[in-house]
């Protein structure tokens, strides 16, 4: 059997006009992408969720209206809620607690949550026991042992591990089928490969979702000014390509891969799904079709 790449997409919510565009296409001419690829989830979240974490990215559209575009293509949707800093007294917030019981309901195929916390953890096993678990990346796991630990955890069905041991192929090689079953590599990070300040900046981001009062954290990277570019993305040592995909890490036994982006504008996202999905020869003529629809914003 061919082995194939499972894809988890940035922008759940903030993306919605570009994925009601871009999935039709997905599926009615599959001979424009890779036939070894597939989306398995698209993960993100709404306004207003103190839950959330990773990136200060929030989305608008109607969580309903995005869960019924879900199941009609039969992906997973994912809810990024990797705040790393919730207390007690948050996990009974309203609007977070709603959109997991949506999800719960809405669970074919099945949905999940993005997670930092053990406190949120234990709440969502006991109060949604339906939606499956990611641990996510903003956990900065770049000890291997410490990234092993967290992969061993039965409550995870997915781990995201920092970019930073993604080429670390002598330790990778080592891991069982079980556990490689359960990596899902973080291709095309932007960030310093040297940052130190990681764990820092996102705990930032929670503070700020939890309505906290704090001081703005102050990349130290080189060409931080920049902001995000792909192409900078490409040069980074942890960078995933389409090629590294195909003919290193499937044929290693690695099948999940996610794409970041929900900071970003929806022209940059098309980018990710032309060069990691779609075949160069038919680039344009889903560069043509996305652009031809004039719901969807792309500046």
């Amino acid at each position: 059997m061919k082995k194939r790449a499972y894809y988890h997409l940035p922008g759940l919510f903030e993306f919605y006009e570009l994925y009601r565009v871009f999935l039709p296409l997905f599926r009615e001419h599959r001979e424009y992408f890779y036939d070894w690829c597939e989306i398995s989830s698209i993960y993100g979240a709404p306004s207003d969720c103190i839950w959330g974490g990773g990136r200060t990215s929030f989305g608008e559209a109607d969580a309903k209206k995005v869960l019924d575009l879900m199941q009609e293509y039969q992906i997973s949707a994912r809810l990024t809620f990797s705040n790393s800093l919730l207390r007690e007294e948050h996990l009974q917030d309203r609007k977070c607690n709603e959109l997991c019981a949506l999800l719960e309901k809405n669970n074919k195929p099945q949905n999940g949550v993005i997670i930092h916390s053990d406190l949120l953890l234990d709440y969502l096993q006991k109060n949604y026991p339906g939606l499956y678990l990611v641990s996510s990346t903003t956990k900065v796991l770049t000890n291997f042992s410490d990234f092993l630990q967290e992969i061993n955890r039965e409550e995870f069905r997915y781990v995201v591990p920092d970019f930073r041991l993604n080429k670390k192929f002598d330790q990778l090689n080592q891991m069982n089928t079980q556990q490689k079953e359960k990596v899902e590599f973080l291709c095309n990070e932007c960030c310093w490969f040297g940052c130190k300040d990681r764990k820092a900046c996102y705990e930032t981001v929670s503070r700020k979702n939890l309505g906290e009062n704090c001081q703005e954290h102050i990349c130290a990277a080189p060409d931080s000014g920049e902001g995000y570019l792909f192409s900078k993305a490409m040069e980074n040592p942890g960078f995933i390509s389409v090629t590294d995909i195909k003919d290193t890490y499937l044929p290693m036994g690695f099948s999940n891969f996610k794409i970041e982006g929900r900071g970003l504008g929806s022209a940059l996202i098309l980018e990710f799904l032309l060069y990691y999905m779609t075949r160069p020869e038919y680039q344009i003529h889903v560069r043509e079709k996305i652009y031809l629809d004039n719901m969807l914003d792309l500046f």
